[in-house]
């Protein structure tokens, strides 16, 4: 009898290290918003016709900056976390394109330092309008988030919404500069 009852716990202690090694959800996570590439239309170029012209319009200027805070300036200036700075990696754009996220409708703006296209890569999503702005910023192998604008938690809906825009871009082809352009 003893024996069995040993033989049925030690039956049973993989199903117990699996479900102790399990990682429940967030509270309030779900799937990624759906999101898909519009057709070109004037919208893309509400703020310019380039990656640069975007981030100097003096309708974006301050908020650029300001969702990407110390992180703008090079780590060497005594400021940030980014070797380079965050507006190192708008040196090179790419196309303007629009891309709608759950609904609402994005500019979607790429670009990468010059000297390491494929791995120094940023997508900033503006919401029409530029109330709500969202970055992901790919930093040789990390990925780093960042969300301007009000209302509920930004920084925890940037995630989700730069992934599934940027899984929306590249299903019609690589959105990020080409190394050779």
């Amino acid at each position: 009898m003893y024996r069995s009852l040993l033989g049925g716990w030690l039956c049973c202690l993989p199903v117990l290290f699996t479900a102790a090694c399990t990682i429940p959800s967030e509270p309030g996570s779900s799937a990624p918003p759906p999101a898909h590439v519009l057709p070109a239309d004037a919208r893309a170029l509400a703020y310019g016709r380039t990656t640069g012209e975007v981030i100097q319009n003096p309708e974006l200027r301050d908020k650029v900056r300001a969702l990407f805070g110390t992180d703008w300036t090079p780590a060497s200036q005594g400021r940030g976390q980014l070797a380079s700075g965050a507006a190192a990696y708008f040196e090179k754009g790419g196309p303007l394109r629009m891309v709608q996220i759950a609904g609402s409708d994005y500019i979607a703006v790429t670009g990468c330092v010059p000297s390491a296209c494929q791995t120094l890569r940023v997508l900033l999503l503006i919401r029409e309008g530029g109330s709500q702005i969202f970055a992901r910023l790919d930093d040789g192998g990390f990925s780093h988030y960042y969300a301007y604008g009000s209302g509920g938690n930004q920084a925890a809906a940037a995630p989700p919404i730069v992934d599934s825009g940027l899984r929306a871009l590249k299903s019609v082809g690589d959105p990020y500069p080409s190394a050779g352009l």
